[in-house]
């Protein structure tokens, strides 16, 4: 049974989504040794949500992430396990990201109960609606800004449509060209909070408005940033210290 939409509305289950893309992590490419230092720099920042998007791996290959994920980013901090309830489970995280065209998060909740925390991308607003609608607990809507990722799919949303989500009830998270500048804005628009890949990777301002800029100079960036010299711990750890510090003057 689906829990009332005012609860679910006045209480956003964290400030920040980071979405995991290994591959473009700078140093090493993204192997296994990579991974688990994100993780544990995110939670040494304070970053309070993880979303696990490996499309790319088997079902093994995705607990045992998972897994690993969960010991190196504890709770409180909230992992999620995209499209994969029963992965979610096994591995101890604290709920499922579905797809904009996955599994409806109603059919999910009526399977697995108040216990599971259900999140859904968006990108419009009657998806956003049938989100709440079934029983989901926010979603993550986008792309508000222009961001290289999501070039091909159309003009993005913008913070007018934005406000009208955030409007409908249910903690809405903005996805797709964030930057620090932007959280005020998206939070003067009611955003819970931002989600995002590049903003979380941990990257120095320069490195990362670099490989911004190559993205959408037509540059393989993503390549580019999985084959860089790895971060410093400390470095990473401070650029995403000053992203939670952000999200903290911003969202309440």
């Amino acid at each position: 049974m689906s829990r009332p939409a005012a609860s679910r509305a006045d209480r956003a289950p964290f400030r920040l989504l980071a979405i995991s893309q290994l591959a473009t992590l700078p140093g090493a490419g993204g192997c296994g040794e990579a991974a688990l230092a994100w993780f544990a720099a995110l939670a040494a920042a304070g970053v309070d949500a993880l979303q696990l998007r490996e499309k790319h791996l088997d079902d093994l290959g995705q607990c045992q992430l998972a897994r690993s994920a969960r010991a190196a980013f504890p709770p409180p901090a909230v992992l999620l396990v995209n499209g994969r309830a029963d992965v979610a489970l096994a591995a101890g995280a604290a709920g499922v990201h579905l797809p904009a065209d996955g599994v409806p998060a109603g059919a999910v909740r009526a399977r697995f109960g108040s216990g599971l925390l259900i999140g859904v991308s968006t990108h419009r607003l009657e998806e956003v609606e049938r989100a709440r609608r079934d029983g989901a607990d926010y979603v993550v809507f986008g792309p508000v800004y222009p961001t290289p990722a999501k070039a091909g799919h159309g003009a993005p949303a913008g913070t007018r449509a934005l406000a009208r989500a955030a409007a409908l009830g249910i903690p809405v998270y903005a996805l797709g060209g964030v930057t620090l500048e932007r959280f005020a804005e998206v939070a003067a628009a009611g955003a819970a909070g931002v989600a995002g890949i590049r903003l979380f990777q941990g990257l120095p301002e320069s490195r990362a408005c670099t490989a911004t800029s190559r993205a959408f100079d037509g540059g393989d960036a993503g390549g580019r940033m999985g084959q860089e010299e790895p971060l410093d711990a400390g470095a990473r750890i401070g650029a995403l210290e000053r992203v939670v510090a952000a999200s903290r003057a911003c969202f309440s």
